[in-house]
């Protein structure tokens, strides 16, 4: 780097990284200073773990064949060479959740089953997932049994993760394990649908000790939880993916995507849904082990109808809908028309709009159930595996949940889909709905495929590129009443250009917009953390300027912070609830490098030129 004979030159760290921040100090988060007791537990998101062939299948007209333990989720070699079989061992029975015939396919097993789904020399970063995260642990001397994936068959609702491969009790166990092992307790790093797993768990975890050993259980199991790219109310991509299907960059058609995605009970777990909605189900599990369902209802606050689109930027979902056929029989619908209907001729189409609450309410697909085959099925699954789900219903907003410290951090000022509008395509299904336009939001507004401007209610900022900024900032509520807002660069700091306001009141359901200035050419991370928090708990929201969704678990920043948010925990004197943001030096070899304007290597304090 910057030298003719790079084999012979690099560049070290030459202070040591608790150094870095000048000053490190410590919270009141209890563990203190031993970092080699804590594990991480990672919980992947959907698709980010690999599923394996437990079958003997033959592939007709193909040379390639599946034999048990090969890789199917994600075999790019057979998914391109022999589709139909590759199909039969990703496919799902839609009704009943059970494998296919001839094929069935299982979640691999530790580490190598997140870090790349498609390892190889061109599919392998390409289909990287937690890899550098595990890079990341080496590099800093983590050891080998520190780091513990929890991978899980992401085509499973909820219910069934438990009933066909007791996932919750082994995750129960995993945190056991890791306790009796290293001493300590772990940190959970759950990314997208992950974190909708570990919320299912905690809430199966309440039924399954007894209450008053339940956060005694938290307490002892688990010192922290890092929410990465949270889709909290849900995320709207999922309706595309119902509706007209989505590839996710595979060679395959939207039709084919569609009938894979539909097959999929955990389909339905990331639907959009409204804040001011909840379930109040009254479960109790005996310690028999059966479990007793008593009045389950579904309200809505009244803000839910004073309010457009459930709270949302814009209504989700615009559909025509090719006739007045079927309209009696839904009184919901024809009563939400009625304005739409009265003014159009008989038998011509007619647009009509769902809300998030229209959508996981089951109002939405009932309305469709005479055009569309699938949604009597998809019907008929919400009920089963969400709405009458024994442990909870997830299609409801999350409270904060009982851990001690809390860090919910997601990417923000990306180009999000918030909303589409669907035509008849003419074809049969599963092809039969195709998408004529897509509302965006940008930066604060909303914009159509087109360009034009859209009116709706746009928040502060724009997502994440997949997960739209009302379900990402909703953990934003989770803050105190008070709250200390900081904004750095993301990059490597002296701070100069750090932003800080104090003491920040704030209210719940309502957005926290500091009023800070921003370089047009500069990437920033912007904190909030409690200034006054519930007693014992600790909060934090990061929201990192243009981080993608499903990258930002590879972002070097999001490790970096990381990195320094557990090592200021660990230390026996620190003094604040939060590390320092004064100052950003680089940690690693490779954090180093050569500033041509001034002829020398950068953060000399830090770095130094080798030869």
């Amino acid at each position: 780097m910057g030298g003719e004979e790079p084999e012979h030159r690099r560049l070290a760290i030459t202070l040591v990284a608790v150094l870095l921040l000048g000053i490190l100090e410590l919270s009141e988060g209890e563990f203190k200073g031993d970092y080699s007791k804590i594990s991480g537990i990672i919980i992947p998101g959907f698709a980010s773990t690999q599923l394996r062939a437990w079958s003997i299948l033959d592939c007709p007209y193909s040379p390639l064949d599946f034999n048990p333990l090969d890789l199917v989720w994600l075999d790019s070699t057979k998914l391109l060479s022999a589709v139909n079989c590759w199909l039969k061992c990703m496919l799902l029975d839609p009704n009943n959740q059970t494998d296919h015939p001839e094929c069935k396919s299982r979640p691999d097993s530790g580490l190598s089953a997140i870090t790349e789904l498609d390892p190889g020399y061109i599919t392998g970063p390409l289909s990287s997932v937690w890899k550098e995260w595990v890079k990341w642990c080496i590099e800093f001397g983590i050891e080998a049994n520190a780091i513990i994936a929890a991978p899980y068959d992401w085509r499973l609702p909820p219910s069934l993760l438990e009933e066909r491969d007791l996932y919750f009790h082994k995750l129960k166990l995993t945190f056991e394990t890791a306790l009796k092992l290293r001493g300590g307790p772990s940190v959970v790093f759950a990314h997208s649908l992950g974190n909708h797993v570990f919320r299912y768990f905690l809430e199966w975890l309440k039924l399954e000790i007894a209450p008053k050993q339940y956060i005694q259980w938290l307490d002892e199991h688990i010192y922290a939880y890092f929410a990465v790219g949270a889709p909290l109310l849900g995320a709207i991509g999922t309706v595309k993916a119902t509706l007209s299907g989505e590839t996710f960059g595979l060679p395959v058609s939207e039709g084919t995507a569609r009938l894979m995605f539909n097959s999929f009970g955990s389909s339905l777990w990331m639907m959009p849904f409204s804040k001011y909605c909840r379930a109040d189900g009254m479960y109790l599990k005996h310690f028999s082990g059966s479990i007793s369902k008593g009045h389950h209802t579904y309200q809505c606050e009244p803000e839910e109808f004073q309010s457009n689109n459930s709270g949302w930027p814009t209504n989700i979902i615009n559909i025509e809908i090719p006739s007045i056929r079927g309209f009696d029989a839904y009184p919901s619908v024809s009563e939400f028309s009625q304005t739409n209907l009265s003014s159009m001729e008989c038998g011509l189409p007619t647009q009509l709009s769902f809300s998030a609450r229209e959508i996981s309410d089951g109002t939405f697909f009932k309305a469709i159930e005479d055009y569309d085959s699938d949604s009597k099925r998809i019907l008929q699954r919400l009920k089963k595996s969400y709405h009458d789900d024994p442990v909870l219903n997830p299609l409801t907003p999350w409270d904060r949940p009982p851990i001690k410290n809390v860090f919910c951090i997601y990417g923000i000022d990306s180009k999000t889909e918030v909303g589409y509008y669907f035509a008849p395509s003419g074809k049969p299904y599963p092809d039969n709905w195709i998408i004529t336009d897509v509302i965006y939001e940008v930066e604060g507004s909303l914009v159509s495929r087109s360009g034009n401007q859209v009116e709706g209610n746009p928040g502060a900022a724009s997502g994440d590129e997949t997960v739209p900024y009302h379900s990402l900032s909703w953990c934003k509520n989770w803050l105190g009443s008070r709250v200390n807002v900081t904004r750095a660069p993301q990059s490597e700091h002296d701070g100069s250009d750090v932003q800080v306001e104090l003491n920040v009141e704030h209210h719940y359901e309502q957005d926290i917009v500091p009023n800070m200035t921003r370089s047009p050419r500069v990437k920033y991370i912007t904190y909030y953390e409690d200034s006054e928090s519930i007693p014992g708990k600790r909060t934090a929201v990061w929201e990192l300027d243009k981080a993608n969704h499903r990258n930002i678990v590879r972002s070097p920043v999001l490790m970096r912070e990381l990195w320094l948010q557990i090592w200021h925990d660990i230390r026996v004197d620190a003094t604040s609830n939060f590390v320092t943001k004064a100052k950003r030096g680089p940690l690693r070899d490779e954090d180093c490098y050569w500033d041509y304007g001034k002829a020398r290597c950068a953060w000399p304090e830090y770095c130094e030129y080798r030869c």
